[in-house]
């Protein structure tokens, strides 16, 4: 399969395993383990499909733009150009020449 940049991709290749997986405390301000476990589950249950299809139409230009442009922020935080491709972009190519997006604005 390809996606529309004629790239492969796989029907697997996102997973959402731990919020199915985690039978923990969802909570946060009690620990940092907690808080990271939670954070993890918040996230992945916020990038729900059936979710997304609602919420999405609902946001305003301006809420679209300050969540893609924190997304965005953390990963260029914290994630190297090699990091991005292979776990966001689901990319393992290393032959590429494009670098991790620099902004939304």
């Amino acid at each position: 399969m390809t996606n529309d940049r004629g790239r492969k991709t796989l029907m697997t290749a996102h997973k959402h395993t731990i919020v199915e997986e985690y039978d923990g405390m969802v909570a946060f301000g009690l620990s940092r383990e907690i808080d990271e476990k939670s954070l993890i589950c918040y996230l992945q249950k916020f990038s729900d499909d059936d979710l997304m299809r609602v919420l999405a139409p609902r946001l305003s230009d301006e809420e679209i733009n300050r969540i893609s442009t924190l997304i965005l922020e953390l990963m260029r935080n914290h994630l190297s150009d090699r990091e991005y491709h292979r776990l966001f972009l689901k990319d393992d190519d290393d032959n590429r020449s494009e670098r991790m997006p620099q902004g939304c604005d």
